[in-house]
């Protein structure tokens, strides 16, 4: 703001600028003011003006004027103010940090009181409530034992209520804003969800994307191919896909643009749909960071993904892509949320399918997607995110570039476990029974195949083995063959390490027993390709070659 004739631009109006060092005034211009050693005592009355020598005696005289200059004292004065109030009373407030911070920002001299509004608005779904208060008026509300909302809130007051009036003027507003919400939520709920579809045609999704009415088209059809991959009902996922985005016509959401989602949940379930198809709306944007809660139900999930999906691959194909210090559309947290849901869903799908389909789906609606090698920057971003998710549940490094080596996007959950339970075990007798067997095995191999002209062609011949170390090799190498043959994305992975630890044995007797670089080409190609066949059936699981050895 500017106030009087002065170009200085500040929050408030500055009237002074008290600079002090070692009981010396520290003297310099800012704009229209000088720097000193006064202060004015009272912001109506610039009269009432006194010099200081030192900041002790500067926080002290205001101190004992009621005024406390320390930000931290404010805040335990705030604090241990609401834990007697909500103690006595068996109440709690969320954790709102940045609210905190606000409040305790905006008083120097804080009281807390405890105030109500007219249980009638309690009829009102929580968020709203919350939001009006938090939001518009700097309140607490709070919630009882079971988390329900109650009719009493907490403010911070710059001064003591002697009289009561502060209360009774807060309350009088808190009712004022909670009328209105109530109005808007009596209107928004009775809106018909499916009539409604036709008027997000007049809401912009993003320039060169469509508008939302396109965005949910694309989406009935990307969650009609997710359904078919969870078995569940194709016809009532592209339902709730239609309606998923119309609570942002709602005066509600125009309001709190925060309670997206939320209210289309509400407004849903309002009018009779489904419980899942409600619960799905209210949770489509979902998860939102490393650590929030993921959609767990399987219409919820592909609402979910499916959203993040078409967003993801609208904004690579109009190159409004992520760089390495801005990511402004959030895209990262969009792509984690994908890597979450699957995962911690236990689930596997075809994401590389559904990028290929949904890119298709804008082709089709006439939405010309520039970006060429789309398809590629799409798994690399999403691969550099698992990469992240990885990182963050301590797998090791080295563990991480194995899974990453050798993983495809329509396995994500199958690769995440395998990382998992190797990591768990890689520093235990089967870590290194298995890694050892492996290391000797492809070591070997490398430096025969690096001076020798020998084709390897994935030709074991049993019946020129010379040795029954051979056998024994050829045949414990088949078991595991016969055992990878028999599973699919059921893979028991803790099983998987196990049977690869057990052939520690077979593998150390052949190379303790048999010359792979024999002087006969036949048995030494035959040898290699032994060996050769022994690294690719343990890279069924994971591509070792990445791993460290042990002593490393």
């Amino acid at each position: 703001m500017k106030w009087g004739e002065f170009d200085l631009n500040w929050g408030r109006p500055l009237k002074s600028i008290l600079s002090i060092f070692d009981k010396k005034i520290v003297s310099f211009k800012f704009h229209h003011l000088t720097s000193s050693n006064l202060t004015f005592l009272d912001k109506d009355f610039e009269e009432k003006k006194r010099s200081f020598e030192n900041f002790k005696k500067y926080e002290k005289f205001f101190e004992d004027n009621g005024v406390i200059i320390n930000q931290n004292k404010r805040l335990k004065i705030i604090n241990k103010s609401f834990l007697k109030i909500l103690g006595k009373k068996g109440l709690k407030i969320n954790e709102n940090p940045k609210l905190i911070d606000e409040v305790v920002n905006l008083v120097d001299s804080p009281n807390v009181l405890l105030c109500k509004f007219d249980k009638k608005f309690l009829s009102v779904p929580k968020e709203i409530l919350t939001l009006t208060m938090e939001s518009h008026q700097k309140y607490f509300p709070t919630f009882n034992d079971k988390n329900e909302i109650t009719n009493e809130f907490l403010i911070v007051t710059n001064k003591k209520d002697k009289k009561g009036l502060i209360k009774i003027g807060n309350e009088r507003v808190v009712d004022a804003r909670l009328s209105d919400a109530e109005f808007f939520w009596n209107k928004d709920k009775t809106q018909n969800l499916v009539k409604k579809v036709s008027e997000l045609k007049s809401m912009n999704f993003f320039k060169g994307l469509g508008s939302y009415f396109d965005k949910v088209q694309r989406m009935r059809k990307i969650s009609g191919m997710i359904s078919d991959e969870l078995l569940i009902s194709k016809e009532k996922v592209e339902l709730l896909a239609s309606i998923c985005k119309t609570d942002l016509t709602s005066d509600l959401v125009g309001e709190f643009p925060e309670l997206q989602g939320l209210m289309g949940g509400y407004f849903s379930e309002y009018q009779g749909f489904d419980k899942d198809i409600s619960l799905a709306i209210s949770e489509q944007y979902l998860p939102i960071g490393l650590n929030s809660i993921v959609p767990k139900k399987p219409f919820s999930v592909t609402l979910s993904i499916t959203d993040k999906i078409d967003t993801l691959v609208g904004f690579f194909g109009i190159n409004e892509k992520p760089t390495s210090s801005k990511d402004p559309l959030a895209l990262r947290r969009v792509a984690l949320g994908i890597i979450r849901t699957i995962i911690e869903n236990k689930k596997n799908l075809k994401i590389n399918d559904l990028l290929n389909y949904s890119s298709r789906l804008y082709d089709d609606q006439g939405y010309n997607l520039e970006n060429k090698d789309l398809q590629k920057e799409l798994e690399d971003f999403l691969k550099d995110r698992f990469r992240y998710y990885l990182k963050n549940k301590e797998i090791r490094y080295d563990i991480i570039e194995a899974t990453l080596s050798s993983f495809s996007l329509n396995n994500l959950f199958s690769s995440f476990e395998k990382a998992k339970c190797l990591n768990k075990v890689i520093n235990t007798q089967i870590g290194i029974d298995i890694n050892s067997s492996y290391k000797r095995a492809s070591n070997i191999l490398d430096h025969e195949m690096k001076n020798n002209e020998i084709e390897i062609n994935d030709t074991t011949d049993p019946g020129i083995f010379k040795s029954d170390f051979e056998k024994n090799l050829y045949k414990k190498i088949n078991d595991i063959k016969k055992y990878y043959s028999t599973i699919n994305s059921d893979e028991n992975c803790e099983k998987s390490l196990s049977i690869l630890a057990e052939t520690k044995k077979e593998v150390f007797e052949f190379f303790d027993n048999v010359k792979v670089n024999e002087d006969n080409e036949t048995l030494r190609k035959n040898r290699l390709e032994l060996i050769n066949m022994l690294c690719k059936t343990f890279q069924n699981y994971i591509n070792f070659r990445f791993l460290k050895a042990h002593n490393e």
